[in-house]
């Protein structure tokens, strides 16, 4: 049957155009990408083999068929699955950001969940050591900014499961927005908190095992014993809707790998009194505040930033700031996703908005800081600096984190 359907295929192919050909080309692609879950899953679990195992994942930990990987392998007499943890959101994704799920027995499968979110060091090793496991699994679907705390998630997991004394194994999944190269502002270890544990720039593109291989080389007490079990078929040119994978959001307010797309600029609205688009059905594509008009969208066009439009928008968020509250603001356009600088974009619009709206305030506790790695890009904005400018400031540390992250690639 699937010789006849390819013979069908490559028939059709032959005659039409060649742009008809392209979408063919593209789920061949598809076919042939594997995660790093499809790769070990197909070895009979062998790095798993013999081995208490215990797993860290949330609703993102799926196969191609949308199922949950837990239940998958609980299912699997070949793995001795023995314990789930829960990062941010928890391990079924039923908490909003900033909250987790807390000890509990799973209900689908019996298994015990243990709570990771806001845990490091010496708490979170007795709870690897409590759970009673010999081997500790990393599968979560990252977006590819350093603010995203499921790779902080990774480390503190890593640390923990060195003082415990348990091997990490990491299954590896696609960077969303791609992996071609690292973009931003690098963070420096004073400024470190849960959205930013280590130096790495803004935007790392680089894959959860690359990341590991970096922490555990890196900037680990001393290094755990780490497994990765790699993807095949990954690109790191390709954005997510070339891998043929199913979006589960990774969070709440990651409904899309559009999201994902602008997150690791326009996330610094965290750091201002302007809402962020959370309530929204485009949360980060939508920013804005009471008082806030045409204008703005208006100095950002007129930026002529590469591979964006912005649009005058209005809006009224469900919750987190300006809730019930219609406020005016911009929505993003990327129209040539190649193009596009998040980072660059995300300072531009920090600027832009100052600059028209009177009522522009960063937050008290200096968030922005924390989001952008340093002091670097408020003082410039508020300084009156060019988005040129800011950038600039940048890219020496910049230069020296690529040359190390070079270290760790996977895909080439």
């Amino acid at each position: 049957m699937r010789l006849s359907r390819r013979a069908l295929l490559a028939a059709t192919m032959a005659a039409t155009s060649l742009t008809a050909a392209s979408p063919a080309h593209s789920a061949e692609r598809r076919r042939q990408l594997r995660t790093g879950f499809e790769n070990l899953a197909a070895t009979g679990y062998a790095a798993l083999r013999g081995r208490r195992t215990g797993i860290v994942t949330n609703p993102t930990g799926i196969t191609r068929d949308v199922r949950h990987i837990v239940d998958v392998m609980h299912a699997d007499d070949r793995v001795n699955l023995t314990a789930a943890f829960g990062p941010e959101h928890g391990f079924r994704g039923t908490a909003q950001a900033g909250g987790s799920e807390g000890r509990y027995d799973d209900p689908a499968t019996g298994l015990p969940v243990y709570d990771t979110y806001l845990k490091s060091g010496q708490p979170l090793a007795d709870i690897f050591t409590a759970s009673n496991v010999d081997t500790v699994v990393f599968d979560i679907q990252d977006v590819g900014a350093r603010f995203y705390t499921y790779i902080w998630t990774l480390y503190d997991c890593m640390e923990a499961a060195r003082l415990a004394g348990k091997r990490f194994v990491v299954l590896d999944r696609p960077n969303p927005v791609t992996g071609r190269s690292a973009e931003g502002p690098v963070l420096h270890k004073e400024f470190a908190t849960f959205v930013g544990r280590q130096p790495i720039s803004q935007a790392h593109g680089m894959t959860v095992a690359e990341l590991a291989r970096l922490f555990n080389e890196e900037f680990l007490t001393a290094p755990v014993e780490l497994d990765t079990v790699r993807m095949t078929g990954w690109k790191r040119s390709e954005f997510y809707d070339a891998t043929g994978l199913p979006w589960v959001p990774p969070s709440p307010n990651m409904p899309t790998p559009d999201t994902a797309l602008v997150y690791a600029g326009t996330c610094l609205f965290e750091g201002t009194n302007l809402s962020e688009g959370r309530g929204t059905t485009r949360p980060f594509e939508l920013l804005g505040a009471e008082g806030i008009d045409g204008r703005w969208a208006a100095a950002a066009n007129e930026l002529a930033l590469p591979g964006v439009h912005f649009r005058e928008a209005y809006f009224a968020p469900t919750f987190s700031k300006f809730q019930g509250k219609t406020v005016g603001g911009v929505q993003l356009h990327v129209h040539d996703r190649n193009a596009y600088d998040p980072v660059r974009t995300g300072v531009a619009l920090l600027m832009t908005a100052r600059k028209v709206w009177s009522g522009f305030a960063w937050r008290s506790d200096n968030w922005i800081d924390k989001l952008t790695g340093s002091t670097l890009v408020r003082t410039m904005i508020d300084a009156g600096a060019s988005a040129d400018e800011v950038v600039a400031g940048w890219q020496e540390e910049l230069a020296a984190f690529r040359r190390v992250r070079g270290e760790y690639l996977l895909y080439r």
